[in-house]
């Protein structure tokens, strides 16, 4: 016997993937400058150079075996404490390296923390829309993934949908700001309330609920915004983080689980993560990657290019006719379906050769996911294929009235 879940999940590939493999093998049909793929939160701008000028340094100073070699399990200490270091002084907090587990990008550490915290009957409240692999990663955990709407005006907090979920069997409730696929930053009058609801909600079931932050796109914002550190709000925060965006480094897997000592017992719970990873089998993240991090912790790529990208598309897109929230963060667009069902309408857009992902992937049926981590020229020429597409469907739908 084989496991059936895990030859679904292999089999059924998710929406976003498959739409990136669809837009690989169209390029080969047609050529690449002919398809539009809008699919995939790859980053496409250089990572900084300081990027490479450590791995340089790191290739040209160092012996294979103190560059090749195992890490401890949690994560290189000088590492971990450029992390610490970076983090105090950038929020002004305290933590201390052994508060870190190097992960392989954030994925991987929501992964090791719903499976550090799981017990049987346990619950996850998360957002919509939300990145499709919580439910993958709760589930796998031996959780129950809890979906609870947000505002359809502004996706903020819904307060009454949240309080209607939370139950005795909530273990954690899962924050993604800036969020994929929205790009809206939850705010900090959001981050307060919802602190408070989780005091009160822990003292009366006389068990902790844990708030996860994870922060894949913490750098990438825009017009000013400001995204609250969640520690500094709620003490049993857990954070994950990736390096893929603020470095542009999505191939090198290189991120962190934070548990900060204020978790109500900290101690236990970061046992726990290291206890997961291991069983997990996610010890020991790349070494040369490790060592590049503790040189660059502070660095950020050229993110002025994803604003650019965004107010071209954005407001191009609003004179089409097609309508969505202007995002503070991340690199993506979520935008009204011109059709009733947001998978037929990106089906509907490979007419176009637009590559799109549908909503319902993201709990949120009726939207798209635009990824604009794309070079300008191609938002430039997909263009005029977005206004024919609009066009198009308005003319569809009025033909069925």
């Amino acid at each position: 016997m084989i496991a059936e879940e895990m030859i679904n999940l292999g089999e059924k590939k998710s929406a976003i993937r498959e739409n990136f493999e669809y837009g690989k093998q169209r390029a080969k049909q047609i050529g690449k400058e002919k398809v539009f793929d809008f699919s995939l939160g790859n980053p496409n701008v250089p990572a900084p150079a300081g990027v490479r000028r450590a791995m340089e340094k790191l290739l040209n100073q160092k012996d294979d075996v103190e560059l090749f070699g195992y890490t401890p399990a949690q994560g290189i200490f000088e590492t971990r404490k450029a992390i610490a270091d970076n983090l105090n002084f950038r929020f002004g907090t305290s933590f201390r390296p052994d508060n870190f587990y190097i992960t392989c990008g954030a994925a991987s550490g929501i992964r090791i923390i719903t499976q550090a915290l799981t017990v049987p009957g346990d619950e996850y409240i998360i957002f919509t829309p939300y990145f499709p692999e919580y439910k993958v990663f709760v589930e796998a955990a031996g959780g129950k993934f809890v979906e609870v709407k947000t505002r359809q005006e502004d996706f903020q907090i819904d307060f009454a949908a949240l309080e209607q979920a939370i139950t005795e069997k909530t273990k954690a409730v899962l924050l993604n700001s800036p969020n994929n696929p929205s790009g809206v930053i939850i705010s900090e009058e959001n981050i307060i309330w919802l602190a408070a609801l989780l005091n009160e909600r822990s003292a009366l079931y006389r068990h902790t609920i844990y708030l996860i932050g994870d922060e894949p796109y913490r750098e990438l914002v825009y017009d000013n915004a400001d995204v609250p550190y969640l520690t500094k709000y709620y003490k049993s925060t857990l954070i994950c983080y990736s390096y893929s965006k603020s470095l542009s480094i999505p191939g090198e897997r290189i991120g962190y689980v934070l548990v900060p000592d204020e978790v109500e017992q900290s101690g236990k719970v970061y046992a726990a993560v290291c206890g997961a990873g291991r069983a997990l089998g996610y010890v020991c993240a790349p070494s040369l990657i490790q060592q590049a991090v503790a040189e660059c912790a502070g660095q950020v790529a050229d993110l002025s290019v994803y604003k650019n990208n965004r107010d071209l598309l954005y407001h191009a897109l609003q004179t089409y006719g097609y309508t969505c929230i202007c995002p503070k963060g991340a690199f993506y667009l979520f935008v009204r379906s011109l059709l009733p069902d947001s998978a037929a309408f990106c089906r509907y857009a490979r007419k176009y050769e637009l590559l799109i992902v549908p909503g319902d992937e993201f709990g949120c049926p009726g939207y798209v996911r635009i990824a604009y981590c794309v070079p300008v020229s191609q938002i430039e020429r997909a263009l005029p294929w977005f206004k024919k597409l609009a066009e198009a469907c308005i003319t569809t739908q009025a033909s069925e009235l």
